[in-house]
């Protein structure tokens, strides 16, 4: 279960980082994407990679409970 939502938050979270540098065109990549230069990606972004981070931290705590 540790395993499954540490990955999982870490796909999240660069997700989350990967849309919000699409939204502010930091990453153009690919050119056609219909998500370049759109400011509510860097919301979406944000609030994914918040949520990464929130289970990452959530996966942490659940190893430390069954030692």
């Amino acid at each position: 279960m540790r395993t499954v939502l540490m990955i999982v938050g870490v796909v999240f979270l660069l997700m989350g980082i990967l849309w919000m540098a699409q939204g502010s065109g930091i990453f153009p990549y690919p050119r056609s994407s219909f998500m370049i230069d759109q400011r509510p990606w860097i919301t979406r972004g944000l609030m994914l990679a918040i949520a990464g981070a929130a289970i990452v931290l959530i996966s942490r705590r659940v190893g430390r409970r069954r030692r």
